[in-house]
């Protein structure tokens, strides 16, 4: 991620000048451009594509769309997730959706996926925090790296792949390492480990 690019801006703001094929979030009103690595996009991509043939096979109603935005509760602060599962039967209901391609509603997301690189305070910080205040259902943070501060990851720190579920109103989380298989409430029968997850390495077939 990229030091602050501009002014601080209002969410009104940013969401008027986002540029069409743009990858900026804005965090407390400052923006920032992300920057991925390629090994960043291949986890991503991974997941991605994992997690859309498991919908598909459930036929369930979800999209994933790549370049939405989740608009924070009461800050001026828009993040653009590396992995979304929208329910597509909720989008009649959320007014950003339409024009401004922007999720306002917790109830409309699934699941969020963050694969984190350098960036870890964000994604187990500002995002765990907004995330369960939206009331988004289910949150995976995918530290491939194991870069993640000790009191997330633990110590030796190492690669850590955690689901986050809300339970009343709180994410409860569980974590996985090695070839321990992923548990998630969204996907149940999903056959994936996090080292072929961290190795973007599995079978679609």
């Amino acid at each position: 991620m990229l030091s602050a690019i501009f002014p601080p801006l209002k969410f009104t703001d940013f969401i008027e000048w986002y540029p069409e094929n743009g990858r900026y979030e804005l965090i407390n009103g400052c923006v920032f451009e992300m920057q991925p690595t390629g090994k960043h996009e291949e986890v991503t991509d991974f997941i991605g594509i994992s997690i859309t043939i498991e919908s598909q096979r459930l036929k369930r109603p979800y999209m994933f769309p790549r370049h939405a935005l989740v608009k924070a509760p009461e800050w001026e602060t828009a993040y653009l997730p590396d992995v979304m599962v929208v329910n597509k039967n909720a989008l009649a209901s959320e007014p950003l959706w339409e024009k401004y391609s922007t999720i306002t509603k917790g109830e409309s997301i699934q699941l969020i996926v963050e694969v984190v690189s350098t960036n870890w305070r964000t994604d187990y910080g500002y995002k765990l925090t907004d995330y369960e205040a939206l009331g988004i259902h289910e949150y995976w943070v995918a530290d491939y790296l194991g870069v993640g501060g000790r009191r997330y990851i633990g110590f030796p720190k190492q690669p850590t792949f955690t689901v986050y579920q809300l339970v009343d109103g709180e994410y409860q989380f569980q974590q996985f390492r090695g070839n321990e298989r992923i548990i998630s409430p969204s996907f149940p029968e999903l056959n994936l480990t996090a080292q072929q997850i961290f190795n973007a390495d599995g079978n679609f077939t």
